[in-house]
């Protein structure tokens, strides 16, 4: 069960002082000027006061959800189940990543196709995260996918493979996408970090 709802709620709820302080502008700008003056004092607060304590439901509700996101996550995803998995370029000048797919023990996890920003991102420096994902203790074997577009333009797709063995502790495996300069062709490496 998610608690995706909660914020939904809380947002259905933050939207209620919105329309309801929009409601009273409007009557009051359709009233004669007595009128306005004197449903002021039964309102209990100027505007700004009501704008105010609008923001602070609306960053307490942020705040819920940033908080409700990260004990989904704790929840869905227990620590000592837990693996992740990162991709990474070094250079790429030899290598257009187009897409990526994961196969963690003969089972595909994770595809993912790649748009000119993304792999823009990559090359600066960014690190994606492409599955979060729970497995139990002992063996198991990743088997990652690229394709894209390799030296001279040409259609390129390779693979790379790793077993490792899940522990009690977190697994962090980063999928390495780099250029050999020797070779003058890309290199695909999968880290597994402790």
């Amino acid at each position: 069960m998610t608690f995706r709802w909660l914020a939904r709620f809380a947002l259905a709820i933050l939207a209620v002082p919105v329309w309801l302080h929009a409601a009273r502008a409007a009557d009051a700008a359709k009233a004669p000027p007595t009128a306005v003056t004197a449903a002021a004092p039964e309102a209990g607060a100027p505007p700004a006061t009501l704008d105010a304590r609008i923001q602070d439901v609306k960053g307490d509700v942020i705040r819920l959800n940033r908080d409700l996101l990260v004990l989904e996550e704790e929840l869905l995803f227990p620590a000592n189940t837990q693996v992740a998995l990162f991709v990474s370029m070094d250079v790429g000048k030899l290598f257009s990543l187009e897409s990526v797919q994961i196969k963690l023990d003969d089972k595909v996890v994770s595809n993912h196709l790649y748009t000119p920003l993304e792999v823009h991102a990559l090359h600066r420096g960014g690190v994606q995260r492409l599955y979060l994902g729970n497995l139990k203790t002992g063996d198991h074997e990743l088997v990652a996918f690229f394709t894209g577009q390799g030296p001279h333009d040409r259609d390129y797709k390779r693979g790379a493979t790793v077993k490792f063995e899940k522990s009690s502790e977190p697994k962090y495996i980063e999928l390495q996408i780099k250029d050999s300069a020797g070779k003058l062709q890309p290199e695909f490496a999968v880290k597994v970090w402790q």
